[in-house]
């Protein structure tokens, strides 16, 4: 029988205990040296521009929170994009997401997919993944499903319709020129249906508008000319452009200008991310732009000229619209969210923005300062952003706190 001193024994009993200490923090010392956010939007067809801004946006997100150490919860890892086209249909799209799902397994979330119709597809299919999604999408059925796993950083199509409108009215008013009427010209895509509906269902009439020109269309538009000369002859005292796609809005708007009702003679307001895209100005000309009103989810403005510096610098664009500004946000979202769980794991990541309630970091790229969801997944406090072409240049001239401008009733 061999005996060992009490030294001895204890000596032992520390190498063991040594070794399971060492085996049991393996695994939390084991963090990812990388950490894969996708970006699904569309980056050919008609709507290819926007999905160009947002992955320029994102890029520019990744490129600061990396030199500023990656995610220092997870050992400094640094985060990585990964683009998806999404497409020039719904059906593309969702194949897409389900491309995006088989191709990255260990995505941690995702963002995208600008038209409101990709998103409501894509999000079916990320939903039953269990993956986190942040839209800046509008309409309001994105997050009226039940999902856990959408956010919304955007304000909703209707409520931006209900806050909207009012404004404009007021704008009219103070100007001299108060609106009694109005004119609706809308594709069918998801967004701007959702934007007009309450509108066309009575909130109209509550604000005492008669609504004398109502046309929708489906894109892409080959011919306006219909709708505009309806335009012409009710004459509307402002007129809700709802065209989505770049080449559909120029076509319109041309037909405005041909007859008669252009250069600040007819307001014009629109409600797409791409109307404040650094190309409108090569496509249209700055007198056909002057006045325009575009009505949006977000946009650079008051406090946010670093990030405006660095994006003509890095990314080279002229000014941030809101297709980059919000996907730039979308990225520290994830970033704040991972600080949070300490973990790369996408339901750790979703539980975490779930529960994040901030008005530090990513709230600053948003418009009303506050980075919290409500149950159904909706930003709580989220504003609309209203922009206006300037002397070439779209500039924010609401809300008040990120106004960089004052409002320009157009002379009718």
């Amino acid at each position: 029988m061999v005996h060992r001193s009490k030294r001895q024994l204890l000596a032992v009993a520390a190498a063991v205990t040594a070794t399971l200490g060492l085996a049991t923090s393996m695994p939390a010392m084991a963090q990812p040296k990388e950490v894969k956010v996708a970006l699904i939007a569309p980056l050919s067809g008609p709507w290819a521009r926007s999905g160009d801004l947002m992955r320029k946006g994102a890029e520019l997100a990744i490129e600061d929170i990396n030199a500023a150490g990656g995610i220092k919860a997870l050992g400094g890892a640094r985060m990585r994009l990964v683009t998806i086209d999404a497409g020039d249909s719904v059906e593309k799209a969702k194949n897409a997401g389900q491309r995006m799902l088989s191709q990255e397994p260990d995505l941690v979330g995702a963002t995208g997919s600008w038209l409101s119709s990709f998103t409501l597809a894509i999000t079916e299919v990320t939903e039953r993944a269990e993956l986190p999604m942040l839209t800046l999408s509008f309409a309001d059925s994105i997050t009226a499903r039940g999902f856990k796993y959408v956010f919304q950083t955007s304000i909703t199509a209707s409520q931006m319709s209900a806050g909207a409108v009012p404004a404009l009215m007021e704008l009219a008013r103070l100007a001299g020129k108060p609106a009694k009427t109005v004119g609706i010209v809308s594709d069918n895509t998801a967004s701007p249906m959702a934007f007009t509906k309450p509108l066309r269902e009575g909130g109209l009439d509550k604000l005492g508008l008669k609504l004398v020109v109502d046309e929708i269309f489906t894109p892409p538009l080959s011919d306006a000319s219909s709708m505009i000369q309806k335009v012409r002859s009710s004459r509307p005292d402002m007129l809700l452009n709802m065209a989505t796609a770049l080449p559909d809005f120029k076509l319109t708007l041309e037909k405005i200008n041909e007859v008669g009702l252009g250069k600040g003679r007819l307001p014009v307001i629109a409600n797409s991310g791409a109307m404040s895209a650094p190309e409108l100005l090569t496509l249209m000309g700055k007198e056909t732009l002057e006045g325009l009103f575009n009505i949006t989810a977000n946009s650079a403005g008051k406090g946010h000229e670093k990030i405006t510096e660095e994006f003509s610098k890095r990314k080279g664009e002229p000014w941030v619209p809101q297709d980059p500004m919000s996907t730039y946000g979308d990225m520290w979202i994830f970033k704040e969210a991972m600080e949070m769980a300490k973990s790369a794991d996408r339901k750790a990541v979703a539980a975490a923005i779930r529960r994040m309630d901030t008005t530090e970091g990513p709230a600053k790229y948003f418009p009303g300062g506050r980075i919290k969801f409500d149950e159904t997944g909706r930003r709580v406090g989220a504003k609309m952003v209203i922009s206006q072409w300037q002397n070439g240049t779209p500039v924010v001239v609401f809300p008040t706190e990120i106004a960089v401008a004052a409002p320009i009733w157009p002379k009718q």
